[in-house]
């Protein structure tokens, strides 16, 4: 169903780099570097995920720039032999780690590239998550500009009029605008990113003490650059991905190992239980319209903590370099 997303997209020439080779560590490699990213996390005061497609192909889910990805066999004018409807798709054990990761207080942000609605199925609470190329469950009025979850993925992307009222008009209490016609909130190439999702995902990168980017090669701007936000705070950078990525050079750590793998190592040594996909938690399985924006509140209130701890760092650096002066 990727490829049908990929297609639904307008024409572009410049998709990156395409079926770059992947490498593989040892399986005592993988161990030794899962010991050290575990340890990462445990000295981390904030540490923030930045997920790509390639924590998603385990869930039949193809990727776009790996040796089998959309784009990459598009060149050759073939299609992925593998390749579920987003509505068959179940979240993979990466997605579950997130959440028991989060839930445990070892993980506290997610910014995701990925469109697929896995995050959401999962049960990750939006608080918790930017997504910032849109998502093929979520539904969103143009007049109040608030988003719900649909039950099944839209039939269009490119934010494009989904004929349907805002659902905002069935609550028998709360807004209401009424007139407003919901549209699909998947970006395409010339779109902005989503306002509150950036700006929730430049915050967490900047402030992080740890970025981990799981699954992805880091070619989209601005999306890719955001790990490399906390570095000159001294803060640590982490791939896990199977090809090279544009950042290789900037990370302390790289392991090049499927994420369920190294996720599901990470998690026993922080001695986090991993839950299973359910649908109770799923807001696409509920009867009523699941409301998925993120409240300007929200924003606000982590703007202010946003901006007291960088002005601490600052202070902290100041006093460094009058010390050492």
């Amino acid at each position: 169903m990727s490829c049908n997303y990929a297609d639904g997209l307008s024409a572009y020439d410049n998709k990156g780099i395409l079926g770059a080779p992947e490498s593989f560590d040892s399986d005592e490699i993988v161990a030794e570097k899962c010991q050290e990213l575990a340890d990462l996390i445990k000295k981390s005061g904030h540490v923030v995920l930045h997920t790509g497609a390639g924590i998603s192909t385990s869930a039949g889910i193809p990727d776009f720039r790996g040796p089998k990805g959309v784009w990459t066999l598009e060149e050759k004018g073939e299609k992925p032999d593998f390749n579920v409807s987003f509505d068959e798709a179940r979240p993979t054990k990466t997605h579950m780690a997130i959440i028991a990761l989060i839930e445990s207080g070892y993980v506290q942000y997610v910014i995701s590239q990925n469109i697929d609605g896995l995050h959401l199925k999962s049960g990750l609470n939006r608080k918790y998550l930017s997504e910032l190329h849109g998502n093929i469950y979520v539904e969103q009025c143009r007049k109040c500009r608030r988003q719900f979850v649909s039950p099944s993925a839209v039939e269009t992307v490119g934010q494009k009029c989904l004929q349907r009222a805002c659902k905002s008009s069935m609550e028998s209490k709360g807004r209401s605008c009424r007139s407003g016609i919901l549209y699909d909130n998947v970006l395409d190439w010339e779109h902005d990113l989503p306002e509150n999702d950036l700006e929730m995902g430049v915050m967490h990168s900047t402030i992080a003490d740890l970025n981990i980017a799981l699954g992805t090669t880091l070619q989209i701007v601005p999306s890719g650059d955001l790990p490399l936000k906390n570095l000159k705070r001294g803060g640590k950078f982490v791939i896990c991905n199977l090809q090279p990525t544009k950042h290789d050079k900037k990370a302390n750590l790289i392991v090049s190992s499927y994420v369920d793998v190294v996720l599901s190592k990470v998690c026993k040594l922080l001695g986090v239980e991993i839950p299973e996909y359910s649908e109770a938690s799923d807001p696409t399985k509920q009867s009523e319209p699941v409301e998925w924006t993120i409240p300007t509140s929200n924003v606000n209130t982590f703007h202010r903590q946003y901006r007291k701890c960088v002005k601490d760092s600052k202070i902290e650096s100041k006093a460094k370099k009058t010390k050492y002066k």
